[in-house]
């Protein structure tokens, strides 16, 4: 019988792709590094494909509820984003000191490291708690919301804000498990999570209404972190987290904070600044804010794949220095850069295409899908550039370096975009087109600025 190359070639991505599904830990120091890319961008873009499901699955189901129902989810999200930049920020720290840990073939400071970030997370949870029992309503009100999303959408907010604990660990165990190369662990527990959100939604918004998203998202959260945890205890991975890992090591906790004090402020930055943006847009009505939501929401299931592949970089920077080969590790960054970007080119073409399409998948309202539409087509303008970027600025994170990502987002976020969109959308007849063009342009800056200093090479040296 005679084999062609073709056949071979295929015969070869369909085992490495079975391979990074059903493996765990890795070798990523040495070998091919496409075959590295490719063992972790899989695992790791059907995680994030995953957690971009939570938010598309729940707004399909919430925006049979009105658009008040829509935009309570928008601005609870907005509020949200400023939990999801503390987990990314200690999930990025985590990440980072477990990779380097098993560069270095260190298991058990990987574990030590991996509980300490925990015991962080349960502390900074607790505090945002209290915050959701007593001030839920108090901050939908801040962002703008009136009277009829409020009377709808003050318990939905308590109950994302005061469940924060299971996003913040769903979020912070992944990174874990991904530092240590076993991103087949973190997709899982994506899937577990998101099976129960997709049977309970529409059960409990039937029972609760709005709030019966809230629950059912909560509960499906946590179940994918009991997954996530029987794997830490089971003892058949390289990280395995004993009980007395989680005692304060002073040490382990100084390094895990000087990380993710930077990674947080970073990911803020950034969060602050979409939750200026939906600021600046709820000006302009109920249903501006809900096709904003909309429009964010689609965004987010096509970036977060993207956001999956920028991942790769992270795990192989880290434990490539990890491992003292810092040029396999720049090489790895620019290979994905490269994926990542033709990825994000398709997606592009296909929103600026078929945007109404996606967005009737979701809503009827004219009015709503007019600013959902304008939106994803300005947006997705940039998603090449967003594509490279998300790939330096996880290279940066992956290899202890949070500060200067950290730089580049405090400027084009807060001293460029915030006024820049301002001005757009309330002195020109742009409107609230005027925040998306915003957008675009900042992301376009902030990748170009990324490249420039990555070329310097200033992370090869940051110690971990």
């Amino acid at each position: 019988m005679t084999t062609y190359p073709n056949d071979k070639r295929s015969r070869n991505i369909l085992s490495y792709f079975k391979e990074s599904l059903n493996s765990e830990h890795q070798d990523f120091t040495q070998g091919s590094i496409q075959k590295a890319i490719f063992m972790l961008a899989v695992p790791m873009i059907l995680e994030m494909c995953m957690e971009s499901v939570f938010a598309v699955v729940d707004i399909f189901f919430v925006t049979k509820l009105g658009a008040n129902a829509t935009a309570t989810v928008g601005l609870t999200e907005s509020i949200l984003s400023i939990l999801y930049s503390l987990a990314f920020g200690l999930s990025m720290a985590a990440s980072a000191m477990v990779a380097r840990r098993v560069g270095e073939k260190n298991y058990s400071d990987a574990a030590k490291s991996g509980a300490q970030a925990i015991f962080l997370a349960g502390i900074i949870s607790l505090v945002i708690s209290l915050i959701g029992i007593f001030f839920s309503d108090k901050l939908l009100a801040l962002m703008g919301a009136n009277a009829a999303i409020l009377s709808i959408g003050s318990s939905y907010a308590k109950i994302m804000l005061t469940g924060n604990i299971v996003i913040m660990l769903l979020f912070l165990i992944n990174g874990i498990f991904r530092g240590a190369g076993d991103a087949a662990i973190a997709m899982r527990s994506l899937w577990v999570a998101n099976l129960c959100n997709i049977i309970l939604c529409p059960i409990m918004i039937h029972f609760y209404g709005l709030p019966g998203a809230a629950i059912a998202t909560t509960i499906g959260r946590g179940t994918g972190v009991c997954y996530q945890v029987y794997h830490l205890y089971n003892k058949k991975g390289i990280i395995n987290i004993l009980r007395r890992y989680f005692i304060p090591n002073p040490i382990i906790l100084k390094s895990l904070l000087n990380i993710a004090s930077t990674a947080t402020l970073q990911f803020l930055i950034g969060s602050a600044s979409w939750i200026a943006m939906a600021r600046i847009i709820s000006g302009f009505g109920s249903n501006a804010i809900a096709g904003y939501t909309i429009a964010i929401r689609l965004l987010i299931f096509f970036l977060m794949p993207a956001w999956g592949l920028s991942n790769a970089a992270a795990t192989l920077v880290g434990q490539n220095l990890g491992a003292h080969q810092p040029e396999r590790a720049e090489k790895s960054v620019w290979t994905t850069a490269k994926y990542n970007a033709i990825f994000m080119g398709c997606v592009s073409l296909l929103f600026i295409t078929s945007a109404e399409f996606f967005v009737g998948l979701l809503t009827s309202n004219t009015e709503v899908i007019k600013t959902a539409v304008i939106a994803l087509r300005i947006v997705s303008c940039g998603y090449i550039f967003y594509g490279v970027g998300m790939v330096m600025m996880n290279a940066f994170n992956g290899a202890g370096d949070s500060k200067t990502p950290t730089w580049i987002n405090l400027f084009w976020f807060w001293i460029f975009q915030i006024p820049f969109a301002y001005l757009l959308s309330g002195y020109t007849s742009l409107g609230s087109t005027g925040v998306f063009v915003a957008i675009v342009v900042t992301e376009t800056c902030i990748t170009i600025s990324s490249v420039i200093l990555f070329k310097k090479a200033k992370w090869k040296t940051v110690k971990v």
